[in-house]
C-alpha cells in the first residue's frame, strides 16, 4: 500500500520534571497561572509526527513516504529516516530555517505540559498532493501548519485520494470551520478522548454529526483504558449503522515516556489497514505498537523485528487474522 504521511517534522526536547504537577496548580488561582518547573534531566530525539508514525510503521514493513517541511539543521535526521526505510523524497529542506521544536515535560504521573516551535513547519503550507508523482492510496494528516492542515484534505477530496484525520494537538488551535472541512469526507477520524471532547465544543457537532460526516471509522484512543472504534456498515439503501469496538491497551513491560505513544498506535493500525484487516485487528496492532514506544525515552528510540512483534501481539490478543497476517509477510523485513 502507498501510504503518505503528512504532518510535522520536528526534534523533541523531552524532560522529566520529579513530583505532580497537580500538586502545584492552585485551583482557586487557575485564572493567573504562572509556574515553572526545575526538571533534572533533558534528551534531544528525532520527532514531528509524521516521522514517528512513519517509524513505527516502517518497522512493521512497509515503506511510507513522508510529505513535510523541515530546516537546514534536517540532513543527518533524514538520513536516519532513509536508512530505516522511509521515504523522504517528498520533504522540502527549508534554507536558513530551523526544524520545528517540541519542547515536552513529563511528571512522575505521565501528566505532559508541552509547547512547540513552528519552524520550518510553516512552509508546508507550500507543498501540494498535486505535485507528488506516485500514487496514493492513503494519506494521514497529522498535525501540522494550520493552512497545511485545512489544505491537504481538500485537496484528498479533489483528488479522490482516502485520508485519515488526525488533528489531535491542532485542535486546541483550529477554527471549528476548519475541524468540520477536515472531517467532511474523512475515511477515518482519530483523536484522544480529551481532544475528542475539544473537538465537539470547537465544532457544535455531537456523536451523530461527526458519524454522519466521517465514512468509515471514528477512532477515540483512551490512554491506559485502550480505545474505542467505531465502524460504519452499510446496509444498503437505508444508509449506515455503526458497530462500538473496544480495544484493550496491551500491557506493557515499563513505562518511561508517553511522548509519540499515539503516533505509534496510529502506525500500527495503519499495518493494519494496510493488511486488509477487520477494525478489531487494526486497533490491536496499534495497541501493541503503543507500549513499544511507552518503555522507551522518545518517539523513534523503539526497535523490534516482525516476529518480535507478532510474539508480543499473541501474548496479549492470542492468534487471530493479524497474526497470520504477519506470519505470511515476515519474510519482507
Amino acid at each position: 500500500m502507498n501510504i503518505v504521511i503528512t504532518g510535522s517534522i520536528a526534534y523533541d526536547y523531552l524532560m522529566h520534571f520529579p513530583g505532580d504537577f497537580m500538586d502545584h496548580v492552585k485551583p482557586d488561582r487557575i485564572q493567573k497561572l504562572s509556574l515553572s518547573f526545575l526538571v533534572d534531566d533533558m534528551v534531544k530525539q528525532r520527532g514531528g509526527c509524521a516521522p514517528n508514525i512513519a517509524y513505527t510503521l516502517a518497522l512493521l514493513g512497509e515503506r511510507p513516504l513522508v510529505m513535510g517541511t523541515a530546516g537546514e539543521d534536517f540532513p543527518e535526521y533524514g538520513a536516519w529516516l532513509e536508512s530505516h526505510g522511509i521515504d523522504i523524497s517528498a520533504v522540502k529542506v527549508v534554507p536558513d530555517v530551523f526544524t520545528a521544536s517540541f519542547f515536552a515535560t513529563s511528571d512522575e504521573a505521565q501528566n505532559q505540559i508541552a509547547s512547540f516551535y513552528t519552524g520550518a513547519m510553516a512552509y508546508a503550507r507550500e507543498l501540494s498532493f498535486y505535485d507528488l508523482s506516485q500514487p496514493v492510496d492513503l494519506t494521514v494528516v497529522s498535525p501540522n501548519d494550520p493552512e497545511a492542515m485545512d489544505k491537504y484534505p481538500r485537496e484528498c477530496r479533489e483528488l479522490g485520494i482516502p485520508y485519515l484525520y488526525d488533528p489531535s494537538q491542532q485542535v486546541v488551535r483550529a477554527s471549528g470551520d476548519m475541524l468540520r472541512a477536515g472531517m467532511q469526507g474523512a475515511h477515518i477520524l482519530i483523536v484522544n478522548d480529551y481532544e475528542y471532547e475539544l473537538l465537539k465544543d470547537r465544532t457544535g457537532m455531537n456523536d451523530d454529526d461527526i458519524r454522519q460526516v466521517v465514512k468509515q471509522a471514528v477512532i477515540v484512543t483512551h490512554g491506559a483504558e485502550g480505545a474505542v472504534i467505531w465502524s460504519a456498515n452499510d446496509t444498503g439503501s437505508t444508509g449506515r449503522d455503526w458497530e462500538e469496538i473496544h480495544i484493550p491497551a496491551a500491557t506493557p513491560g515499563a513505562i518511561l515516556d508517553p511522548t509519540g505513544v499515539g503516533d505509534a498506535f496510529r502506525g500500527g493500525l495503519l499495518k493494519g489497514l494496510a493488511l486488509e484487516l477487520p477494525w478489531a485487528e487494526c486497533g490491536r496492532l496499534g495497541s501493541v505498537a503503543a507500549i513499544y514506544v511507552l518503555e522507551t525515552k522518545g518517539p523513534q528510540a523503539h526497535t523490534f523485528t516482525v516476529e518480535e512483534f507478532t510474539a508480543r501481539y499473541i501474548a496479549n490478543f492470542g492468534e487471530d487474522a493479524a497474526t497470520k497476517a504477519l506470519y505470511n509477510r515476515s519474510d519482507l523485513v
